[in-house]
């Protein structure tokens, strides 16, 4: 389990001391990579593309709201590793804490630190952090090309063969979003924005998932201001 969660793990830092919400210097704004380095020979996994291109890619339709229920998307299941007592959301946040916490039984988690990309903030209780889904559920919905099946809705609501699907963040922040793409939201902290459009297009394509036209126009504005940013995505079974 240790391994499998180390792999999309956030380098270990001394924050024990901090608050439980805190600004963190800007060297650290953007510790998520806008992209994930291709693997050479690894199936399925895209070579790097700029952002503007990237956006280009996802096909542009209107949004189909009607029938969304968001128990179409079973979550939290038992995650990566059955026996570990650890429910994905869990897991997730075990992966991305900063400073590792402690792990009581039926998964209970004590000490550690985590930083919230969404605001630059520190958290330092693992209950005041929300795993979201990147592109919310209601927007994948929203975004379907077909009807999905419940076995994928499922599988795209526990993803974490890619580490951009699901984020540990602060619950504050995760309320604020709620289902909103990035024409109606973006992250208070505004050094994360590249990362963040990168993050949103790269599980649109992994997913195969469409955007509105709002939508595309947001993250084609956000493209111009980031040209050095690129999205590497790999599609999903």
């Amino acid at each position: 389990m240790i391994k499998n969660l180390l792999q999309r793990g956030l380098p270990a830092l001394a924050l024990a001391c901090l608050p439980v919400l805190s600004s963190v210097p800007a060297a650290h704004a953007d510790a998520r990579p806008a992209a994930v380095a291709a693997v050479p020979g690894a199936p399925g996994v895209r070579a790097p593309l700029p952002l503007f291109e990237a956006v280009d890619m996802i096909p542009v339709a209107a949004e189909h709201r009607e029938g969304y229920k968001r128990d179409l998307y079973k979550h939290w299941n038992k995650g990566q590793v059955a026996a570990d007592g650890c429910d994905t959301r869990k897991e997730v946040i075990l992966a991305e804490a900063v400073v590792a916490p402690q792990v009581a039984a039926g998964c209970k988690l004590t000490g550690g630190s985590w930083r919230s990309a969404y605001d630059d903030m520190v958290v330092t209780d693992a209950a005041r952090l929300d795993v979201d889904h990147f592109v919310p559920l209601a927007e994948v919905f929203d975004s379907e090309r077909t009807p999905w099946s419940a076995a994928r809705r499922e599988a795209y609501a526990n993803d974490q063969n890619s580490p951009d699907t699901l984020i540990a963040v602060s619950a504050a922040s995760n309320r604020s979003k709620a289902d909103k793409d990035p024409a109606e939201w973006l992250p208070s902290d505004g050094s994360y924005h590249c990362t963040y459009a990168a993050t949103w297009v790269g599980t649109k394509l992994r997913w195969d998932l469409a955007a509105d036209e709002a939508e595309r126009q947001a993250l084609l504005g956000i493209a111009e201001d980031c040209p050095a940013t690129t999205v590497v995505y790999e599609p999903a079974p």
